[in-house]
């Protein structure tokens, strides 16, 4: 693969060299994450709602919810794009905000609320996204129950991993992050 440098030169642009990009001064470096191996070799959807399966469960490092309110619960998600990235799940499966109660919704924003609250004390998170996919087209990857994602943010987050690779670099095991998002919603 080559890239070239354009030059202008009375009007006209020239060009003088070719560059390689693929020339690297140090060897490449390798990055193991071997958790992900469980997705890679599960990649088949199942059967029912992953949201409603989770819910019926005992809270646990399994099902990865660490509270639970009285219309929606805070869950972790099982594949995050940082560490602590939380949703905000309502108990009842409904595919978009409109049809849900207003008490259901009204907790869910709190949820998401207290999600920021917990992230800011646990990882000293400095910004959030927070959001809510609803239908294929807007990217949800579970349709059919609307959940919203609060994702902890710092400057500087997105590296050449994310931007090159196509890929995301967790500094923590999602069993540790359940153990610190759990104690800190019990205080």
């Amino acid at each position: 693969m080559r890239a070239c440098q354009l030059f202008l030169e009375k009007d006209k642009y020239i060009i003088p060299r070719q560059i390689s990009l693929l020339k690297f001064q140090h060897p490449m470096k390798h990055l193991w994450s071997p958790w992900r191996m469980t997705y890679i070799e599960n990649h088949e959807k199942q059967a029912g709602c992953v949201f409603c399966k989770a819910q019926s469960q005992a809270d646990s490092a399994e099902n990865l919810i660490v509270f639970r309110g009285q219309q929606a619960y805070v869950i972790l998600n099982r594949y995050p794009y940082a560490s602590g990235h939380l949703m905000v799940i309502p108990f009842v499966h409904q595919p978009n905000l409109e049809i849900l109660h207003s008490e259901t919704r009204a907790e869910m924003i709190e949820l998401a609320s207290l999600c920021t609250t917990k992230l800011k004390e646990i990882y000293k998170a400095e910004s959030f996204n927070v959001g809510i996919n609803i239908g294929e087209a807007a990217g949800a990857g579970v349709l059919g129950h609307v959940h919203i994602h609060v994702v902890p943010r710092w400057a500087g987050d997105t590296n050449f991993m994310t931007t090159l690779g196509e890929a995301r670099v967790l500094p923590e095991a999602l069993a540790d992050t359940y153990q610190r998002v759990k104690a800190a919603f019990e205080k």
